[in-house]
């Protein structure tokens, strides 16, 4: 079966049980059942907190379409990230994670620090003999990566990562929160978890927070299942439903959105107040070869790089149609500055390490029209005299 027709219909491929036939996911919004009103031959639910038929049913949904064995859906992204670690961490154990992590991954990984006396290790996960110098010289429990980083967009090669995870004994997970089901499928690429924040380009519209760990083996998805349970991290059910509505337009609206962004990367990559443009779909992108090779569609996030911190800042309050907001892979486009905002937490010098300046712009493109977005960030860097005709050449080039 296709992805999208898995997605296209939920309540029947999740195989929810709904006398009235519902054409998309009911809401099961209580808090209790009644046991006595249940048939003790199917599966028995008494308390939202450890199971509800509203979240089940996207759990299966998720784990047929990363091909794993179950997953476990959670309220937020970090939430599911905080899971991982605590299920499978413990104290003085040692993680391996690429330095160009996700702002909030590596604030919680601190406060593990602290707690439990965790080691965590930092490379780039694009040079494998690093990765391999560091797993040999380590007991590493859990490695883990982004592919593509955030906001950095480098790809990772994660059939090669999970070859070199294996060989050492450690477990691997992949933050698959920006390429999602719809481009990759991280257990199918070696990984023993795909995590995600279903936030983004998941649910799509920027309406709930969310999140979810698809396990390839019974054994942890039930170690999961039981901490969740035991944390208080689950779903809610109404957001299951905002998480749903998403699903049937998830890779039409993917592929709209990489269309918009390669016009934009290209149009940016002409400019002269641009230094630099980060896209794994274009032909300058160092690591463009195995972008195609591993994403069936490219995720519609960028950077880049202007002069300084103050053309950042002025860049974002001219543009009209961007918003100045976190978070990525919503219908509305929208930016941010990295060092301000999703990696505040991050010191000057693990900026540097990542490559990111003050002067670093992470763009997400949505769903408006492609030369509206192009027009305003002209605008917003100041047109150039040929503007006119670098708009018809980007606009029609194949």
């Amino acid at each position: 079966m296709q992805l999208e027709t898995l997605l296209a219909n939920i309540t029947q491929h999740s195989q929810i049980k709904d006398a009235y036939g519902a054409t998309h996911l009911p809401i099961y919004n209580t808090a209790t059942f009644d046991l006595k009103r249940q048939s003790p031959d199917e599966q028995v639910y008494d308390y939202s907190r450890s199971d509800n038929p509203t979240r089940n049913a996207l759990e299966t949904i998720f784990a047929k379409a990363e091909n794993g064995f179950g997953c476990v859906c959670t309220n937020t992204g970090i939430s599911a990230i905080a899971l991982l670690f605590e299920t499978v961490l413990k104290t003085n154990d040692h993680v391996l994670i690429e330095k160009d992590c996700y702002g909030g991954t590596y604030r919680l990984l601190n406060i593990l620090f602290e707690k439990n006396n965790i080691t965590a290790h930092y490379a780039d996960f694009t040079d494998l003999a690093e990765v391999e110098k560091i797993v040999e010289s380590n007991t590493i429990k859990l490695v883990v990566c982004e592919s593509p980083t955030n906001p950095s967009l480098k790809i990772v090669d994660i059939q090669e990562l999970a070859i070199v995870a294996k060989k050492h004994n450690a477990l691997f997970a992949v933050d698959n929160s920006m390429a999602t089901f719809a481009s990759q499928k991280p257990l199918e690429l070696g990984a023993d978890f795909s995590v995600f924040s279903s936030t983004k380009f998941i649910s799509g519209h920027g309406s709930v927070t969310a999140g979810a760990i698809v396990s390839k083996d019974a054994f942890w998805d039930e170690k999961f299942k039981y901490i969740a349970n035991a944390q208080g991290r689950a779903q809610s059910p109404f957001d299951v439903f905002l998480v749903s509505l998403g699903l049937p337009t998830l890779t039409y609206r993917m592929k709209a959105q990489e269309a918009s962004a390669l016009k934009l990367a290209e149009f940016l990559e002409t400019h002269p107040e641009v230094l630099d443009v980060k896209y794994p779909g274009l032909l300058s992108h160092p690591q463009y070869e195995l972008a195609k090779r591993q994403l069936k569609i490219i995720p519609a996030v960028l950077t880049i790089e202007l002069k300084s911190a103050e053309k950042a800042e002025e860049f974002i309050k001219k543009c009209q149609l961007f918003g100045e907001k976190v978070s990525f892979g919503c219908a509305d486009s929208r930016l941010e500055i990295p060092s301000r905002m999703s990696h505040a937490t991050n010191t000057e010098e693990d900026l540097a390490a990542k490559g990111l300046s003050h002067a670093t712009v992470r763009i997400s493109i949505g769903l408006e029209d492609t030369a509206d977005l192009i027009q305003d960030i002209a605008q917003a860097l100041d047109y150039t005299e040929n503007f006119t005709e670098q708009l018809v050449d980007v606009l029609n080039a194949k």
